[in-house]
């Protein structure tokens, strides 16, 4: 068999539908034999870097692997910001670039570059990658394939690449006599004691005032029902990083909101208060803890449970029982201990009135005086159905997002945490997109992210994706513009018109990208009929247009505590 007919058989057997990728020379068989298997599609992304969040998007929604392909060279270097945010935010995606041939391959030479393209993609992206490798020979194909994926899948998950050069692809191989890999090959760190788990449940059982933070780790099924199994049963509040955001049931009396530097009010006074933090799935980086981080949970007791034991060892935060495991196994084994902790009615009545007073709505009635971006998520909150998934890009449209739109049942919040690149919610929208055909996704951006990856409108119409383009231009870099305002005297260089900052004519745009344009801004939004004719379009560009100045808010200042 053709070695890029195995690689593509490989994936079908994994069950990936789609590989996403922008076809290019050293890449040619790879394409080719996903033709010919009838079971899996190219999809063609117009730009490398959106392929690579695509695949992330893909993985998320189905909760399996993503792929992406590029060609050598400027194809493998426009994949790493996918790459990079694949890694930060522990998404299990396979990335495969296609090589220069072995005997055009430089090795061990001392210059910069022997074939066309060539470059050494492996040695670029090992900082962000779990694992890669290049394939010198054909008859290594199937135990690098075996060993990559479950790198990338176990554990905690995250990208893998193979560095495949042309003539590889091309070899034949008997399948029949190609070594695989055992997992037992590579070490596996000691799982949590049961003694520290006993802790952990003696910690539970005494607390008065506990809290529940959910992170990213959170995102399997399984865990999530775990998660709010434990909540419900014990009574136990849950608040969420950005990344733990829809991950639990945002509809339970027991949700308290978002915490972190531009999370809600009432969410960092209420954890702030908390005598047992039970932090699920989340790394406390300083955008949840503040700059401040001594301050954190300071006269309370946290269990940090995470799948990646260097998380636990090198975080900065000391007053921690750190568990290294799975939170699904973690909290599978609190839901089989009865009546651990159900006696948080006075500490839920104080959250309760915390949030009374501190809520978003209410911080934004005081505080913001350009209150249409809160408008527009007011709007979806309305608008949107059961079901529905978001995925929001960075900057201001991020955060008002994160604060103020409330998940109903079995919707999805889906954005970038650690790398955070603009562009993010286009391409991450589209693999959404092709997982799931049968929802509907509101792909949320700013003006600058959306201008970053507007080649992926090209997708949505192509494939009549059900996916809907919401960009809030307000004409600005908005979330710099309010860094130059606290701390640059508002010198507004490179985030305004006056400052060398341009959006061009988002209705031109629709119509080149052959995409239905409806312009939207806080008045307009009121109109029942145009509401209607959005909520009925499979997908469109919707540009929500807003004027003045625009702040995030509550947003915490450095040094301050959270």
């Amino acid at each position: 068999m053709k070695v890029s007919d195995y690689i593509i058989k490989f994936f079908e057997e994994k069950e990936v539908g789609i590989i996403f990728g922008y076809v290019g020379g050293m890449i040619t068989h790879l394409v080719d034999s996903i033709h010919l298997n009838k079971n899996v599609q190219f999809v063609q992304t117009y730009h490398e870097q959106s392929s690579s969040i695509a695949a992330e998007g893909y993985a998320l929604e189905t909760q399996n692997i993503g792929v992406a392909i590029s060609t050598s060279g400027p194809g493998a270097t426009n994949m790493i910001t996918g790459i990079a945010d694949a890694y930060f935010d522990s998404i299990p995606v396979f990335y495969i670039t296609g090589q220069v041939n072995t005997y055009e391959y430089k090795d061990e030479k001392p210059i910069r570059q022997l074939g066309f393209q060539e470059t050494d993609i492996v040695n670029i992206v090992k900082p962000i990658v779990k694992y890669s490798v290049l394939i010198k020979d054909e008859k290594n194909i199937r135990y690098e394939l075996e060993k990559a994926y479950y790198i990338a899948t176990s554990g905690r998950p995250g990208p893998v690449l193979l560095d495949i050069p042309m003539n590889i692809q091309r070899a034949e191989v008997d399948i029949e006599n190609l070594k695989g890999f055992n997992p037992k090959e590579l070490k596996i760190n000691e799982q949590v004691t049961i003694s520290l788990l006993e802790e952990a449940v003696d910690l539970i059982k005494n607390a008065k005032r506990p809290m529940i933070l959910c992170g990213g780790g959170v995102f399997k099924d399984e865990s999530k029902r775990a998660l709010n199994e434990f909540s419900e049963s014990n009574r136990i509040p849950v608040v969420t990083s950005l990344k733990g955001k829809g991950l639990c049931d945002e509809e339970s009396e027991l949700y308290f909101g978002m915490i972190g530097s531009y999370g809600n009010r009432n969410s960092n006074i209420s954890i702030a208060n908390c005598d047992l933090l039970i932090a699920l799935g989340t790394r406390l980086d300083t955008r949840q803890t503040g700059a401040n981080y001594k301050e954190f949970v300071k006269a309370g007791k946290i269990i940090h449970v995470d799948i990646d034991e260097d998380e636990l060892e090198y975080n900065r935060i000391s007053n921690r029982l750190e568990l290294h495991m799975d939170v699904k196994d973690f909290l599978i084994y609190l839901n089989k201990k009865e009546g651990l902790n159900n006696k948080n009615s006075d500490w839920i009545d104080y959250l309760n009135k915390i949030k009374e007073k501190y809520n978003q709505d209410a911080e934004i009635q005081k505080n913001i005086e350009n209150k249409s971006p809160y408008e527009l998520i007011d709007y979806l909150n309305a608008s949107s159905k059961e079901g529905d998934i978001f995925c929001v890009d960075i900057g201001q449209n991020q955060m008002w997002t994160a604060q103020k739109l409330k998940m109903k049942k079995n919707q999805k919040f889906m954005t970038s945490g650690g790398l955070a690149p603009m562009g993010y919610a286009l391409p991450a929208s589209v693999g959404v997109a092709f997982a799931n055909e049968n929802q509907t996704v509101y792909s949320i951006s700013g003006d600058g992210g959306f201008h970053m990856a507007i080649q992926s409108l090209m997708l949505i119409s192509q494939y009549n994706l059900s996916v809907k383009v919401i960009v809030m231009n307000n004409k600005s870099l908005g979330m710099i513009t309010q860094f130059q305002e606290l701390y640059f005297e508002k010198r507004l260089i490179g985030t305004v018109e006056e400052g060398g900052y341009l959006v061009p004519n988002l209705e031109d745009l629709a119509k080149a990208y052959n995409i239905n344009y409806y312009l939207l801004d806080n008045e307009m939004i009121l109109d029942e009929d145009l509401r209607r004719k959005i909520l009925e379009e499979r997908n469109c560009l919707i540009e929500y247009r807003i004027t003045g100045e625009t702040k995030v808010y509550p947003k915490l200042e450095f040094d301050k505590a959270i």
